[in-house]
């Protein structure tokens, strides 16, 4: 397990509870993987947070860059905000962000039943009906690849933007 730096302003500091509620709550955020020549490579992704397994699990393509990258190394951060409140003056925001580091895993296809399971949890945060639902992962389950990321640090900043 690495020692990940500690918080700059700690006083800024989310609570370990407010981070997973975000994680629930939320729907999209930013994966980042070490990508090709060591340039970072960030991109938006929908999720799902399992909260028992600590793990953030998403879908994509079976190739690409993020797979590539991710074979490569297996190092991700995640990162996923919420829309936060407004001060009474109308246009300083005060959102919270998380970040979550960990390991990413390529679920293997074969393990349909974990990727059927994952899927469907995934999909119950998105599609309004059970029907769209199933409709969606039989179409798409042959071209989808499932990756879990493995959080091993999570962490969580309170901002003020003014």
């Amino acid at each position: 397990m690495t020692d990940f730096r500690p918080m700059r302003r700690p006083r800024q500091a989310a609570t370990p509870e407010e981070c997973r509620e975000i994680l629930r709550t939320e729907t999209r955020g930013a994966l980042a993987v070490l990508g090709e020549e060591g340039y970072p490579y960030a991109v938006p992704m929908s999720f799902y947070y399992d909260e028992p397994e600590n793990a953030i699990y998403f879908h994509c393509a079976r190739s690409g860059h993020k797979i590539d990258a991710m074979r490569a190394c297996d190092k991700v951060c995640f990162t996923v905000w919420n829309e936060g409140w407004l001060d009474e003056d109308g246009w300083s925001l005060h959102p919270t962000s998380v970040i979550a580091r960990g390991r990413a895993e390529l679920v293997d296809p074969a393990e349909e039943e974990r990727v059927l399971e994952k899927a469907r949890l995934f999909g119950r945060k998105f599609y309004p009906t059970e029907e769209e639902l199933e409709t969606e992962i039989a179409h798409a389950l042959s071209r989808m690849q499932l990756v879990a990321i493995h959080i091993e640090h999570l962490s969580g900043k309170h901002v003020h933007e003014k």
